[in-house]
């Protein structure tokens, strides 16, 4: 029978691996009418993840090193993906700390995604090598380090984004864009 750590590492892995699957789908740009709403969708759910992770006590590697689980997944090409989907909208204003700082710059919703998806695959690397304490660990770290911050700016956005489609868009200039972005 599974321990406590492989168990949360197979649901971490599961989660991990549909939401690189939607994303990846949502950056092929089937989809484009639904891409916003999807994207804040299944990025809330993986915050989800990266939470119950943040919320137990720090994994710790038996071995204090983490084993190079291999070469890094490729993630241009789904960030390529996203800037063309996202393309008008990819770029907001982002503070840098809200904690400490009131310092802003730019951020990018594609390159967000991105960044949640290269620490999802190198922890996702891990699982599939059979390492689920290290996965563990390279989640959760990763998400109090980096990924936890992108993913929940880009779910910020993402809401933004939708809100101000639904509420303040006038109807004509709607129909155009979309009538544009589905036919060029």
């Amino acid at each position: 029978m599974p321990d406590e750590t492989t168990l949360l590492a197979d649901e971490c892995a599961a989660e991990a691996r549909a939401w690189l699957v939607t994303v990846a789908d949502i950056a092929s740009g089937a989809a484009p009418e639904s891409a916003i709403p999807l994207l804040l969708l299944t990025t809330s759910q993986v915050q989800l993840v990266g939470a119950r992770l943040g919320a137990i006590a720090d994994v710790v590697l038996e071995e204090r090193f983490e084993r190079d689980p291999g070469p890094d997944t490729e993630m241009d090409p789904l960030r390529a993906g996203l800037v063309q989907l996202l393309e008008g909208v990819d770029d907001y204003a982002d503070v840098v700390d809200p904690v400490t700082s009131t310092e802003t710059a730019s951020g990018s919703l594609s390159n967000d995604l991105a960044v949640v998806a290269a620490a999802l695959a190198h922890g996702l690397a891990h699982h599939d090598a059979g390492r689920p304490t290290e996965a563990l660990w390279w989640w959760q770290y990763s998400y109090l380090a980096d990924w936890g911050d992108r993913a929940a700016m880009a779910v910020r956005v993402l809401q933004t984004l939708l809100a101000h489609i639904r509420l303040d868009a006038d109807a004509d200039v709607v129909g155009e864009a979309e009538f544009d972005a589905l036919h060029s």
